[in-house]
């Protein structure tokens, strides 16, 4: 079989059967393009093991990081798998693959006071009414007051809120539902919105949508949009350009765990498929404990 045709049938593969989502299969699919344009034939039961060694080596030769060498990886191992459960190769070319570990970072996070200031700063801003102020407060608040990803945020329809309880309804990874409560501080925020702000950006749409939050234009909030939003005010308090909608998620965990929350409470607001993903909350909090520690003690 082709390799470029079995590129097509693992994607259809990843959509339809196991619902990855499109940004995840647009990543698989990216990978398994590279290593076609590394291949001297288009023959899905030409490439080996030592085919496998040499691309990545040439990734590595590229200064591709760790991180990145370990997803590529791990998408070729997922289409190999696949392609011989599927009966399109006789071997798995992939299984003596070794690649190097992901190396070991913990997440941004930011402080409870800087982001209880970045959010009085946005409520303010969002006090003289306009749409995209007040929408942007309110996008703000949902992201550190759920812990939600940026597509599952971007992901809600109106019908999935409910602000007298305080809890969205939301589409996590592997197209997996589940419910997270939120507070007052975000209930007001969406609340307000939702009145004052909602309507005006809706009637620029060309179509009428569902989607809670809204761009520019009145359709559906990008995803980009959200990472420019969350780069330009959270930035300056973390210290660096490069963050986005998760360190926000990253931040609500740790203040969760520092204020008490159970593990597994925090797993399932989370929406992480493991515990030893949320366990890294818990180095941050002890990272955080330590330095506490170490300023205030008088033995330290």
């Amino acid at each position: 079989m082709r390799y470029s045709e079995a590129i097509a049938t693992f994607a259809t593969h990843l959509e339809r059967v196991r619902r990855l989502s499109p940004a995840t299969v647009r990543a698989y699919r990216s990978d398994l393009a590279d290593l076609g344009r590394s291949l001297a034939a288009d023959d899905l039961g030409a490439i080996d093991l030592e085919t496998l060694r040499d691309w990545l080596w040439q990734a590595t030769q590229r200064g591709d990081a760790r991180s990145t060498l370990a997803r590529r990886a791990a998408s070729i191992r997922s289409f190999f798998g696949w392609a011989h459960e599927s009966e399109l190769i006789n071997t798995d070319p992939s299984l003596r693959l070794i690649t190097p570990k992901r190396a070991k970072t913990l997440p941004v996070v930011a402080s409870k006071d800087g982001i209880r200031d970045l959010l009085d700063a946005q409520r303010s801003a969002a006090s003289d009414g306009d749409p995209i102020a007040l929408r942007d407060h309110a996008v703000l608040e949902m992201l550190y007051g759920t812990g939600v990803r940026v597509s599952e945020l971007c992901g809600i329809d109106v019908d999935d809120l409910d602000l007298q309880r305080g809890t969205v309804r939301v589409l996590g990874k592997g197209a997996k539902e589940r419910v997270v409560p939120f507070g007052r501080p975000a209930a007001d925020a969406v609340g307000a919105y939702l009145t004052r702000a909602r309507v005006t950006l809706h009637a620029r749409a060309s179509r009428p949508t569902a989607a809670v939050f809204l761009g520019a234009r009145g359709g559906r909030i990008a995803p980009r949009t959200v990472y420019g939003l969350v780069a330009r005010v959270l930035g300056p308090i973390v210290g660096t350009d490069h963050v986005g909608p998760h360190a926000l998620r990253h931040s609500a965990a740790t203040h969760l765990l520092d204020g008490g929350a159970d593990l597994r409470a925090v797993q399932e607001i989370l929406g992480h498929a493991s515990l030893g993903t949320t366990q890294i909350y818990t180095h941050v909090s002890a990272e955080r404990l330590t330095a506490s520690y170490r300023l205030a003690h008088p033995r330290a």
